[in-house]
């Protein structure tokens, strides 16, 4: 089948299909002769990005039979390709992918991708790419086809995130790549910055990696490329890319991309083997020295195929869509016109997460942020910690010295709250996690600012509507719940209380978005989402060693699932003593189903910042730890264990539905992706137990629609 009919059979099944233009213009280059530029363009404003469909490489497939025409007569000295501006391209159009239900239609996609930007490594002039935007994914791809690249220093994002969404880059990127700029810096694009969520490289990082030959700045970055490839054209500038080393250095990188899938995904996930299996394959295939890539495409063909018509593809795009889409636009949300300005920010306390926040609202907002807290060297230590902060992103070219002039004088401190918080229009507390204390905060605020101010508590598991029963605005108050480290955790947990209104709350979301953070609205309940799941979760980890089972047969057991990091090493981010703390709130709530482990409360008595010691540089049990360590004679298999953790998992997120905690189950998804890390390739934790079978044994239903994140049906 040609590449025509290949693309016109695929074209019906992406139904919507946004079409992306290739449109072909010509230009006379100074002393190069007459140049052909293709502009990739779907027509819409620069926030929707180009991408590639069927039709799309159909219309990309045509502009290049005109170019390789006027190549092949001599009407043309060269050919380029550049995108829209802010954009060049991002790839593959996955909402047509997932809807893909036959083996030979996904490998028609991939072969047709490949049939199409090969073409341009086969024209009888040099090509050149010039990314002035956006690149990812097949963006980067088709300019790894071209003979020479460039690359805007404005670019934000340029990646390869294939692995991330359960895909291998299949239009070249396993193959060209490491035969441009070698197989251990392609396997920090494609594996390592993939399963790092998604770490993007900005547009100077490419040209530094050598992917791209050549940097310009934005403002005239078109006009410098169409110099340069004047340039190069001409002979005056000729491109030395140095050699790829190959042999033992080529093993290394990979073996280097296997341990890092291994501690990533533990082998849970099959896109990062496959895309490594294609690079180590790549080894013997020298481009330089013509050899014929076909086979190492037709390799990438076969993983695309095998990988969009499993689950793993499906729940990375449902884990994509989660976070891009109802991440910006929160489920029951009030109408933003509601929400009133913020000026000036309070913090009260002036600790590790309150001085974390105070930095935060300071660069989100750049407004004045006040800290306080029971004495003068409390409040010293916060307020010198978030200008040691902004002095390290100065160190690192984060921002300038007048931007951090400005930070610095953003945030002060003062030990009394109505001189701090008087006029304000935000106050924030992140003090000690109880009730009493909490309450009494809320009272002596109350007294000193506004009645329109809002009060927010960043707490993890109390009632937001207990700590504003006894105030006279208790409308005013909404649970603003960060994760640690703020700076990282994207989730933003917004608890609106029994009395909170829809100012307060619009208020909250619309300081949440230019916090630039995954705001989730939460009903007011024990310990809200993330914290109750991992809460049974972890919990029935404890109580299974507690019955006997041994840590590590325990810990090993959750391995599949390919969570970032095991039980207890989780446990020990978190602090054993707030594990314990939300185990007690959760189960003053629910008892029957949350223990309050003797365990963990000896770990904790006996000050241990954890279960494990790191000293032969990987976690072993602390004999200490050991020796506290009060067990039955229960033991469990990993299997047995696993099941027991997944069953507990599934009623509980079966029970939060029903309380209405979230309006959704695709709520408590991005609550665990964003605020737990919770792997994109599972798509969440509602598909896979949808798709262990789990969500029917337990609930008796499914959690998502048939099909959703999971194999085609």
């Amino acid at each position: 089948m040609s590449t025509a009919e290949l693309l016109k059979r695929a074209a019906g099944l992406f139904p919507g299909e946004v079409v992306t233009s290739a449109l072909v213009r010509h230009l006379d280059l100074p002393g190069a002769g007459r140049f052909a530029l293709i502009t990739l363009d779907n027509g819409l404003d620069h926030t929707k990005p180009t991408t590639f469909g069927p039709q799309s490489l159909a219309g990309l497939d045509a502009a290049v039979d005109q170019v390789e025409k006027e190549a092949a007569a001599g009407e043309i000295t060269g050919v380029g390709i550049t995108g829209k501006p802010f954009i060049f391209a991002v790839g593959a159009d996955l909402k047509g992918m997932e809807k893909l239900k036959e083996h030979q239609d996904a490998l028609a996609i991939g072969k047709g991708g490949h049939d199409v930007f090969k073409r341009l490594r086969s024209l009888a002039v040099p090509t050149f790419a010039y990314y002035n935007g956006a690149a990812m994914g097949g963006g980067v791809e088709i300019g790894l086809h071209c003979s020479y690249r460039t690359v805007s220093s404005s670019v934000p994002a340029f990646s390869l995130p294939e692995v991330f969404l359960g895909l291998v880059p299949g239009w070249g990127g396993c193959t060209l790549l490491p035969n441009l700029i070698g197989a251990d810096r392609a396997v920090t694009v494609i594996i390592e910055n993939s399963l790092n969520q998604n770490r993007q490289l900005k547009g100077a990082q490419a040209h530094e990696l050598g992917i791209a030959d050549a940097l310009f700045e934005a403002a005239d970055f078109l006009e410098q490329s169409l110099a340069w490839t004047a340039a190069v054209l001409k002979g005056e500038i000729e491109v030395i890319r140095p050699e790829v080393e190959r042999g033992e250095a080529w093993d290394r990188a990979v073996a280097r991309g296997r341990l890092i899938a291994d501690g990533k995904v533990h082998g849970a996930a099959p896109a990062a083997y496959r895309a490594l299996d294609i690079i180590a394959a790549a080894k013997d295939v020298d481009l330089s020295r013509g050899l014929d890539a076909d086979p190492l495409f037709d390799l990438e063909n076969a993983a695309l195929a095998d990988l969009v018509m499993g689950g793993e593809m499906r729940s990375g795009v449902y884990a994509f869509n989660l976070v891009q889409k109802r991440g910006k636009r929160p489920a029951g949300a009030p109408e933003a016109s509601l929400a009133r300005p913020v000026s000036k920010v309070g913090v009260v306390g002036a600790g590790l997460m309150a001085s974390q926040l105070a930095l935060l609202f300071a660069r989100r907002l750049e407004v004045p942020v006040v800290l306080t807290d029971i004495d003068q060297a409390r409040i010293d230590k916060g307020v010198g910690y978030v200008h040691g902060e902004i002095d390290k992103l100065l160190a690192k070219g984060r921002v300038g010295q007048d931007q951090a002039n400005r930070l610095k004088a953003l945030v002060t401190g003062h030990l009394d709250k109505a001189t701090a918080f008087g006029d304000a229009d935000f106050v924030i507390e992140a003090v000690f996690e109880e009730l009493g204390v909490k309450q009494q905060v809320f009272a002596e605020l109350e007294a000193v600012v506004r009645p329109d101010t809002i009060l927010a508590t960043n707490t993890s598991s109390l009632s937001v509507s207990e700590m504003a029963g006894k105030l006279e605005h208790p409308e005013r108050v909404v649970g603003f719940h960060f994760f640690n480290p703020v700076a990282v955790l994207p989730l933003l947990e917004i608890v609106r209380g029994s009395g909170t209104d829809d100012a307060s709350l619009a208020t909250a979301f619309a300081v949440a978005k230019k916090l630039k953070k995954t705001a989730v609205l939460v009903k007011d309940a024990p310990a809200f989402v993330v914290n109750r799941v991992l809460t049974r979760f972890m919990g029935e980890i404890q109580n299974i060693i507690d019955e006997g089972t041994p840590v590590p047969v325990a810990e090993k057991a959750i391995e599949p699932l390919g969570l970032p990091m095991s039980p207890l090493v989780l446990l020990e981010l978190v602090g054993p003593a707030i594990g314990l703390h939300v185990s007690q709130t959760l189960h003053g709530a629910f008892p029957d189903r949350f223990t309050v482990s003797e365990n963990l409360a000896a770990v904790v008595k006996a000050g241990k910042r954890g279960f494990y010691v790191y000293d032969s540089g990987t976690p072993e049990l602390d004999p200490e730890v050991a020796a506290l360590l009060k067990q039955g004679d229960r033991v469990l298999t990993e299997e047995q264990v696993r099941a027991r953790v997944l069953a507990a998992v599934a009623q509980e997120i079966g029970l939060m539905l029903d309380e209405g905690v979230v309006a959704e189950a695709q709520d408590i998804d991005l609550c665990l992706i964003t605020g737990a890390g919770w792997p994109f390739h599972l798509g969440g934790i509602t598909p896979y137990l949808d798709r262990e079978g789990v969500s029917e044994r337990v609930n008796g239903k499914r959690f998502l629609a048939p099909g959703v994140a999971s194999v085609p049906v």
